[in-house]
């Protein structure tokens, strides 16, 4: 019977000390969100004034999801940590923050390379709140969609989150890789992904990135382009010549396919840590929930990762 391979940690002290930040109330609230907490431009429209900064909104939505807080008890958990710190600010209402929440503009926080980047693409499901297990059993699931897709761009070599698109599930996975890319400012070398990106768009869409498309042709696959055509080589028939070649499973050894786990690695992280529910009602809203936690999870990624290695039996 095959056992399972074993790793050891070998950076123990400095992952133990960043899983330990990683809970530390003033690495969320920092001098640097008190600074920019109240709105220092005037819109000059009639109404209510925004008195509270993008930040702020950012900050209160990034601490719902990271302390698991509903809406009013993240609101009193900042009022009495401002008390504490002593400092004389005021905490949006959670109804100034859902409806300030669907319109804000989130930046994931990457850390800058100077090198070209393997990306793994994948996408999951995360459930709405509220359609409880038994409700569905009895009486079915409702006319309101119970389900978003999460679909992600991850960096092989770091973890960190290079872009995010939230979807309806009815959407494919394919139609969404453009959008993903476009949110990629570095230069990518590689890109993999499953078959379910194994359409000419996709590969269309990689190669005008100057990337090295790594996707399983299906099974019933067969050349477009045979070596009589004046056209230069497709990346998808390339693909599909290799398998040829070397077969199926030998190839994605060689491409390094095997490496597109890590974004199920990501998923899974960003499902623990957050829970893998969406408190919101609206799709706008869930959709910022989610950029809220995955810029959240790089920040956790930043502060320290496992180095581990394989332990020999």
């Amino acid at each position: 019977m095959k056992t399972k391979a074993q790793y050891k940690v070998k950076n123990w002290n400095a992952y133990d000390a960043a899983l330990k930040q990683r809970g530390s109330i003033t690495f969320w609230v920092n001098e640097e969100v008190i600074e920019q907490w109240r709105n220092q431009q005037k819109t000059g429209r009639k109404g209510a004034s925004n008195y509270y900064s993008d930040v702020a909104i950012a900050t209160m939505g990034t601490i719902q999801s990271v302390f698991h807080l509903p809406g009013r008890q993240a609101e009193g958990f900042l009022e009495s940590l401002f008390m504490l710190m002593g400092i004389e600010l005021a905490v949006p209402d959670h109804s100034t923050l859902s409806r300030r929440l669907s319109k804000l503009s989130v930046e994931l926080p990457v850390v800058p390379k100077d090198k070209a980047v393997h990306v793994v693409v994948d996408s999951t499901g995360v459930k709405v709140y509220g359609e409880g297990e038994w409700k569905v059993r009895t009486h079915g699931v409702g006319k309101r969609r119970t389900w978003r897709k999460l679909h992600l761009g991850v960096d092989e070599g770091t973890g960190e989150i290079l872009a995010a698109v939230v979807t309806t599930n009815d959407v494919a996975d394919c139609e969404v890789l453009p959008d993903l890319l476009e949110q990629i400012e570095h230069q990518i070398e590689q890109l993999s992904g499953d078959g379910g990106y194994d359409t000419f768009d996709c590969y269309d869409a990689i190669a005008q990135r100057g990337a090295t498309a790594t996707i399983p042709p299906r099974s019933n696959a067969k050349i477009q382009q045979h070596g009589n055509c004046q056209a230069p080589p497709h990346p998808r028939d390339e693909n599909l010549r290799s398998i040829r070649q070397v077969g199926r499973k030998q190839w994605k050894e060689q491409s390094g396919y095997h490496r597109r786990s890590l974004s199920e690695t990501a998923m899974f992280r960003l499902k623990i840590i957050f829970g893998g529910k969406l408190r919101r009602r609206f799709f706008d809203n869930q959709a910022v929930e989610l950029f809220l936690q995955c810029a959240a999870l790089n920040r956790m990624i930043q502060l320290g990762k496992p180095d581990s290695y394989k332990i020999e039996n």
